[in-house]
């Protein structure tokens, strides 16, 4: 992977913030907003021309670290296909997630980069404790993105998780009560082990007091009971690990 220098860093962040300013437009601009993707400097350019430039520039952390600095939407958005996992450190992971002010830039990031870095689980341990809404949410998107992309993990990676999800579940904020529903569906689609212990909880959710850890429950039973999940659970427990 080719090491940019200062200068052709300053060039490509030029051209990309060009090219976004050319590619945006007023009606995505409108349509991000009714989604409550919201942030202070925002071009509206669609997702499907985000991965495709993103997949033209390829991984550069320096240019993902420049990228990043712009407080552009959309060439923050370009750092989840851009940063290269095995560069990213822990601090980075912390500046970014601090500066998260919508739903999609912290899923972005995520399930696209932070989910294939070495440090990804104890970040979800870490941001848990978090008061920042999408600090916090972003530890169970981060949970619901290794659920759905580490497939060699064993379930002793994710049942840790479960009690960090059962404590979140009373978090009534919106964007915190879909990313915990999230983490929650996502271990309990894994295997049967954690399904069992994945549907335990949501019926515990589902009979508490708490009106978000109600919805979580209900949403969780709802997603994980369905015929093709449970087959698709079953299926799992004949493979390499299975009987």
């Amino acid at each position: 992977m080719k090491t940019l220098s200062k200068t052709e860093v300053s060039t490509q962040v030029k051209e990309v913030l060009a090219w976004l300013d050319r590619r945006g437009s007023k009606k995505n601009r409108d349509g991000m907003a009714r989604y409550g993707i919201v942030a202070r400097n925002v071009a509206g350019v669609s997702v499907g021309d985000l991965r495709k430039i993103g997949k033209d520039l390829g991984r550069n952390h320096e240019l993902a670290l420049a990228l990043w600095d712009t407080d552009c939407y959309e060439a923050r958005m370009l750092v989840a296909f851009v940063g290269d996992p095995e560069k990213l450190t822990p601090a980075q992971m912390d500046r970014w997630c601090r500066d998260f002010d919508n739903w999609a830039i912290c899923d972005a990031l995520c399930f696209h980069l932070y989910d294939r870095t070495p440090h990804a689980y104890k970040k979800v341990a870490q941001w848990a404790k978090s008061k920042e809404e999408f600090v916090k949410r972003a530890s169970f998107a981060l949970a619901a993105s290794l659920a759905g992309h580490d497939k060699a993990a064993p379930d002793a990676k994710f049942e840790p998780i479960l009690p960090l999800i059962e404590r979140a579940a009373t978090d009534d904020r919106n964007f915190v009560k879909k990313g915990v529903s999230w983490a929650l569906r996502g271990i309990g689609m894994r295997s049967p082990g954690l399904h069992a212990k994945s549907l335990a909880l949501a019926r515990r959710l589902a009979a508490s007091d708490s009106s978000a850890a109600r919805w979580i429950g209900k949403d969780a039973i709802r997603d994980i009971t369905r015929p093709l999940v449970l087959k698709r659970v079953v299926q799992r427990s004949k493979g390499p690990e299975g009987p």
